[in-house]
């Protein structure tokens, strides 16, 4: 039976609102309490061990695979690659699972499930997960949390030169996707601890409180500083044994556009998640938590493979409802109160691309919205 630390992740809050699904017809949205989650909220030790061990096993698998292609068989490199990245995101979805708690039933297993799984992805999980869980907790709220793309409200994008609006657009092409991946993935961390130590540093030369890693600005607890240091250690280690084991020049062939596209795949689900024609985008005053979860997250519907590399997190709203829940139990959760969820937006992958127009947010109307629809400055 669930323990009363998951059930509390799903709080009874009993706030309802009125929505409209179409013109004149104002329905009123469902409140946390009318949703069945007792029975979903079990995790179990057996199942999280054998996802990491079909997610890692693979995975090592398929990291042979690509360097044996790349001296023997060169033209199999792609899709071998296109394997990789789609075991690359389930590793980055169970990594995320760990954060919530629900992957396992134990706090530690979790978090040392978590450390290794933020080694595969190049990223710190502590920091990473207590940024997410922010997101959680405001999500809708566009005043606290701007998205992955820290997107700005029509009446900034106003106030912008030219210049500055078409850098603001371009930042947020598609294809920055692919760079920004990059960046987000190998070096962005590196730079944080490297930016925090030099921090550090200078307080100790100044001999100042803020000599203590809870002072850096790039990481918000001492927790963090250390899952900080300890993840860019393991993953430079594992830079170097790999280099040497097998070739710099042949790992960093197969590592670079790896990560590249793995992060790309990692940033796009989230961002349409989140951002999608009508998405509910509000100022903090009247916010609602549960107009975050109904009108400010959308599913993905998507092959059932896909499903099952990205660990069913195409059920975002049942996920934003009660992240308590494992991902082996969310497709179970949203079956169950489908009725419920009848007002979330459904994308399938042909309303992927026309998501990322949508990169403001309209503050009196509560939702994003396109820059074509901005005057001229």
């Amino acid at each position: 039976m669930p323990d009363g630390s998951a059930l509390s992740a799903c709080p009874a809050a009993a706030d309802r609102l009125t929505l409209t699904s179409a013109p004149g017809a104002p329905t009123a949205a469902p409140r946390r309490t009318d949703f069945v989650l007792r029975p979903f909220l079990e995790r179990s030790d057996a199942i999280a061990a054998w996802q990491m061990a079909n997610t890692l096993g693979p995975l090592a698998l398929l990291w042979w695979a690509a360097l044996w292609s790349i001296d023997h068989r060169p033209w199999l490199l792609p899709p071998v690659l296109l394997l990789q990245v789609l075991f690359m995101a389930r590793c980055f979805s169970l990594m995320h699972d760990c954060g919530h708690g629900s992957l396992f039933r134990g706090r530690r297993a979790n978090r040392w499930a978590g450390f290794v799984f933020g080694i595969v992805a190049g990223i710190p999980q502590l920091p990473w997960s207590r940024g997410h869980a922010f997101h959680h907790r405001h999500n809708g709220d566009w005043e606290k949390y701007q998205g992955p793309s820290a997107l700005i409200s029509t009446e900034a994008f106003a106030g912008l030169s030219p210049g500055s609006r078409r850098m603001y657009r371009w930042l947020r092409h598609p294809l920055m996707l692919f760079p920004g991946g990059f960046f987000y993935l190998v070096i962005k961390p590196r730079l944080q601890l490297l930016l925090g130590a030099v921090d550090l540093v200078a307080a100790s030369i100044r001999r100042t409180p803020a000599s203590s890693p809870q002072r850096s600005r790039h990481w918000h607890s001492p927790a963090e500083g250390r899952d900080l240091a300890l993840n860019t250690l393991a993953v430079v280690a594992v830079w170097l044994l790999m280099g040497w084991q097998v070739g710099i020049g042949r790992f960093w062939i197969v590592y670079a556009p790896l990560m590249t596209m793995a992060a790309a795949l990692f940033i796009c689900v989230f961002f349409v998640q989140h951002n999608f024609p009508g998405s509910y985008a509000h100022r903090t005053e009247g916010w609602s938590s549960m107009a975050g979860v109904v009108d400010g997250t959308s599913d993905l519907d998507l092959p059932p493979l896909l499903h099952w590399f990205t660990a069913d997190i195409g059920c975002h709203a049942m996920h934003h409802l009660c992240d308590a829940i494992p991902n082996y139990r969310l497709r179970a959760a949203h079956d169950r109160n489908a009725a419920l969820l009848t007002g979330v937006r459904r994308l399938r992958l042909g309303d992927i691309a026309g998501c990322f127009d949508y990169i403001l947010w309209d503050p009196d109307a509560a939702s994003l919205t396109t820059i074509a629809v901005q005057p001229p400055a």
